[in-house]
């Protein structure tokens, strides 16, 4: 078994005990990333900017392991209110395309800084 830490200034730096990504052979298992400005370390306004951040985050550690969004064979999304479901299914269709990964999305009573959003993933490498 082959594990690689993935790390990217590209994307918020971790603000607890975990990793951006982990690498296990082709496989990479990316942490949840809510709607945090790397520069600014600061959550963006709204949630439409939040969703967006969100998926940028993702490219970017996507990027750092040798991949795209476009490798992602499962996504697992949390919304503090489902209402937003649909904006996120709409936002979404501009990361991704068809053949469309895997996908959860899952109401949560809150996420870490008051985020509105948060995803995470796993991606194949090939």
């Amino acid at each position: 078994m082959n594990k690689r830490i993935i790390q990217t200034a590209d994307a918020p730096a971790a603000i607890g005990t975990y990793s951006q990504a982990v690498q296990i052979d082709r496989t990479v298992y990316m942490s949840g990333q809510i709607g945090l400005d790397p520069a600014s370390m600061q959550l963006v306004d709204g949630i439409d900017a939040q969703i967006h951040q969100v998926f940028k985050n993702l490219a970017a550690v996507a990027a750092a392991a040798g991949g795209s969004l476009a490798d992602v064979v499962k996504l697992n999304v949390f919304l503090t209110d489902l209402g937003h479901f649909p904006r996120a299914n709409e936002i979404m269709a501009a990361y991704f395309s068809e053949p469309y990964p895997a996908r959860a999305a899952v109401g949560v009573a809150a996420l870490p800084r008051g985020a509105l959003v948060e995803a995470d993933a796993v991606m194949a490498l090939a």
